[in-house]
């Protein structure tokens, strides 16, 4: 699937509940149904800046797409990196520099998080595509 199928994958999924309360609980179960991120990976050079809670992201390079792995000690920002690594992980770098999250707009996201919790948010974004821009640039070399 691409990106865009899955952002409206996602979409579809928020849509069929019209209470922010409901949301909430699909992000925590997102985040629940997240492997747990293996202790090793838990390192201070994976734990992405800007966010109020401590969110690990481990990034590989698999057949030329990326994969992530994440977790957090929160279980609204675990729901939030979960999202994130459903719809981008498994896609090539180029793929992830390009796309256009449309879906967090879509669904409300950014309006119904707290301050702190909407600059995690974005931190988290900024990140993923740190990841994909390291891993582009080591393909061309």
């Amino acid at each position: 699937m691409s990106i865009n199928e899955l952002q409206d994958e996602v979409i579809a999924e928020f849509n069929d509940f019209d209470d922010w309360m409901d949301r909430y609980q699909l992000l925590i179960d997102l985040g629940n149904e997240q492997e747990p991120l293996d202790e090793r990976y838990k390192t201070e050079q994976n734990l992405i800046e800007g966010c109020q809670s401590r969110v690990w992201l481990q990034a590989d390079e698999e057949e030329g797409k990326l994969v992530f792995r994440a977790e957090s000690d929160a279980v609204i920002v675990k729901g939030i990196i979960a999202l994130l690594i459903k719809v981008l992980s498994g896609h090539t770098p180029e793929d992830i520099l390009n796309a256009d999250l449309y879906f967090i707009d879509k669904i409300g996201l950014r309006d119904h998080l707290s301050p702190t919790r909407s600059n995690g948010l974005l931190s988290m974004v900024k990140q993923i595509r740190m990841y994909a821009l390291a891993f582009k640039v080591k393909e061309g070399e």
